[in-house]
């Protein structure tokens, strides 16, 4: 599985920064991250807010449940990276 199948965006707004990030080939979804604030960072590896998957694969937790990690861990990737404007969109 490569990072390249992912997406980081950010979301500025009242309440703060969002960040997202989407997988862009099958199976399709997004998760809602939020900072960790505990760890050393205060970013890690980010808590999981939300998940959006399209409705045919809703109860089909096996086939996201690695994704979900690689998520996270491209989540953490492009925040300590110096090159964070690759895969990141900003609005």
């Amino acid at each position: 599985m490569s990072l390249n199948h992912f997406l980081r965006i950010e979301r500025e707004g009242k309440a703060g920064v969002k960040h997202y990030v989407v997988h862009t080939t099958d199976p399709q979804f997004s998760l809602e991250l939020s900072p960790d604030r505990e760890a050393p960072d205060k970013m890690g590896r980010g808590v999981l807010k939300r998940l959006s998957v399209p409705n045919s694969w809703t109860g089909d937790y096996t086939k996201y449940g690695k994704l979900m990690g690689k998520a996270q861990e491209f989540f953490a990737q492009t925040l300590s990276s110096d090159e964070k404007t690759d895969n990141r969109l900003t609005s």
